[in-house]
């Protein structure tokens, strides 16, 4: 039985992933990534090995950019939807990013408001959820009791 298992095994297929997929995985714009990265195709322990020790390509990238529109959102703590409406369409490198920071145009002070509020709407909700959970689980408890006497 035990002959069988490890045949079994022994054949499993290596998981590979597109290069756009492990570029979004790793936080980059695959545009920027070396010509072999986009070419090939990348395997789950590749992809591992790229995250868990970085070549310096890809530290450079990531320090650097150009960065793919969720991370530039991510550091100009807007949506991309926020990006869009701003006007940025394109990848941004970090002194890009850093220079929109210190300029900061009218339309990334609204969108940050705006991102704010969301934000502070979607904690609203949660806590109300979990108020409501709190209350049906307290409420059941009660009903239990009333049953048992």
């Amino acid at each position: 039985m035990l002959d069988t298992l490890d045949g079994m095994t022994s054949h499993q297929t290596t998981q590979t992933m597109k290069p756009a997929t492990a570029a979004k995985k790793l936080g980059v714009y695959l545009e920027a990534t070396p010509a072999e990265f986009r070419e090939g195709v990348v395997s789950r322990a590749e992809l591992n090995a790229l995250q868990t020790d970085p070549p310096e390509w890809l530290r450079e990238l990531r320090r650097n950019g150009p960065h793919p529109r969720p991370v530039v959102a991510a550091r100009l703590g807007v949506s991309i939807a926020g990006l869009a409406r701003g006007g940025i369409t394109e990848p941004l490198t970090t002194e890009q990013i850093d220079a929109l920071k210190q300029e900061e145009p009218e339309w990334l002070r609204r969108e940050r408001a705006t991102q704010a509020e969301v934000r502070k709407e979607a904690a609203r909700l949660k806590e109300k959820k979990q108020q409501e959970e709190r209350e049906r689980s307290t409420g059941q408890g009660e009903q239990s009791r009333e049953t048992r006497s």
